[in-house]
């Protein structure tokens, strides 16, 4: 028996040194393959961190070119506001002229768009009460002192404007209104001013 016993104590032996290297030849595989996995995790993740650091950043970058263009939207907006802001104070301004300065300066405007020289001054209700027989006065009187016929005459009509007057002769009206007269100077003075206002 003793010799049964060392065959299969021999058996095992072999068997388990058998065993023993398959095992660790599977345990090296097992590492192998899990190295390799580890690796391709790794890059697999640090592709995905890139990925999304790039991601950040480009919505980062969108947001703030936005949040520019809204800037520069807003400030634009902000300085036309201004801008329009000034031209009405402008004409506030003239209309809040002393009466001896606002009846010159409607009398100028008369003498210089008249064609005739026979004209109706049309004004507004309030500036035809307070300074028309001024205004004609003046207008005349600037005509003649430059050699031209000066027969303009006070409207009976009055405009349904704030200031400034219409010069009519039949159908034919020159519009002289502070409205029009402002608007025509905002499209001529509108990038001065917002140069002087903004620099």
């Amino acid at each position: 028996m003793k010799g049964t016993e060392k065959i299969i104590a021999r058996i095992q032996a072999d068997a388990k040194a058998q065993a023993d290297a398959v095992l660790a030849q599977a345990e090296q595989q097992c590492a192998e393959i899990r190295s390799g996995y580890e690796k391709k995790a790794s890059d697999a993740y640090a592709e995905k961190i890139r990925a999304g650091v790039k991601l950040c950043q480009d919505k980062v970058d969108s947001a703030e070119r936005i949040a520019r263009m809204e800037g520069r939207k807003d400030l634009l907006a902000l300085k036309q506001d201004m801008v329009s802001k000034s031209f009405e104070l402008a004409r506030q301004k003239v209309l809040e002229l002393p009466a001896e300065q606002y009846a010159a300066l409607l009398a100028k405007l008369a003498a210089q768009a008249a064609v005739t020289g026979e004209e109706e001054i049309v004004l507004s209700a309030k500036d035809k009460a307070g300074v028309g027989p001024q205004v004609v006065q003046a207008a005349n009187a600037l005509l003649a002192s430059a050699g031209k016929t000066a027969a303009l005459s006070l409207s009976a009509a009055e405009g349904d404007f704030e200031g400034g007057l219409l010069l009519r002769r039949g159908s034919i009206e020159v519009n002289c209104t502070l409205e029009l007269l402002v608007e025509l100077c905002r499209s001529d003075l509108s990038a001065q001013l917002a140069g002087v206002l903004f620099e």
